[in-house]
């Protein structure tokens, strides 16, 4: 073998690690992908994208994936902590993206499930820890990223949806730069529009 040789077998050799390490999660989001019913074409389409993804990729599912059109991406899991009555929800403004979102990130080898990775992503930087996402999907979203992602320019969101009142004491994380209730009506600019569908999907899917 030539150093050359070496050189391109230590990739491949990382990837199929990766791959081994998140097989469990990978087959998971097949298994809940496979079965979920989209409520739309548009979600529909990015259901079949996902599954296209995971089927292509089988480190899909992990930070350090595949490259997909040129630019990394990979699946990740998110949770939007919503009020009994639909009429408030708890976000996080992002250190790195410098934006109000719900809560949730990268799929780590230690989570069971999608639902799993969720659920730990809506705990952590909410610090509630009674946050319980319903199990099933509220939503997909695929989108680039924006601001101080070093590794990241794509992800291709699985979101789910809990309900939480609002008495509950949320603590910022130090992935946050703070964490509050927001009206469902008066969504903080900036990602508005990508909250207000959000917020829709998971109140029709909760039937809030």
């Amino acid at each position: 073998m030539t150093v050359g040789d070496t050189d391109a077998a230590a990739p491949a050799t990382g990837a199929v690690n990766l791959a081994r390490r998140f097989a469990h999660l990978r087959s998971d989001a097949i298994a809940t992908l496979g079965t979920w019913q989209a409520p739309d074409a548009s979600q529909e389409r990015l259901r079949t994208a996902y599954l296209d993804h995971l089927e292509r990729h089988p480190a899909g599912v992990a930070k350090g994936g595949p490259e997909v059109g040129g630019v990394p991406a990979h699946l990740t899991a998110s949770c939007l902590v919503i009020s009994p009555d639909g009429g408030h929800v708890l976000l996080t403004h992002h250190k790195r993206a410098r934006q109000w979102f719900q809560f949730g990130g990268h799929l780590e080898p230690t989570d069971s499930t999608l639902l799993a990775a969720a659920t730990r992503e809506g705990r952590e930087e909410s610090g509630i820890p009674t946050v319980a996402p319903a199990p099933y999907i509220v939503q997909l979203d695929r989108h680039e990223l924006h601001g101080d992602f070093p590794w990241c320019r794509e992800h291709l969101d699985v979101r789910f949806a809990a309900v939480i009142e609002r008495n509950a004491v949320p603590e910022t994380s130090a992935e946050s730069l703070d964490v509050a209730w927001w009206p469902v009506d008066a969504l903080p600019e900036g990602t508005r529009d990508e909250l207000s569908r959000l917020v829709a999907a998971a109140r029709a899917a909760l039937s809030l």
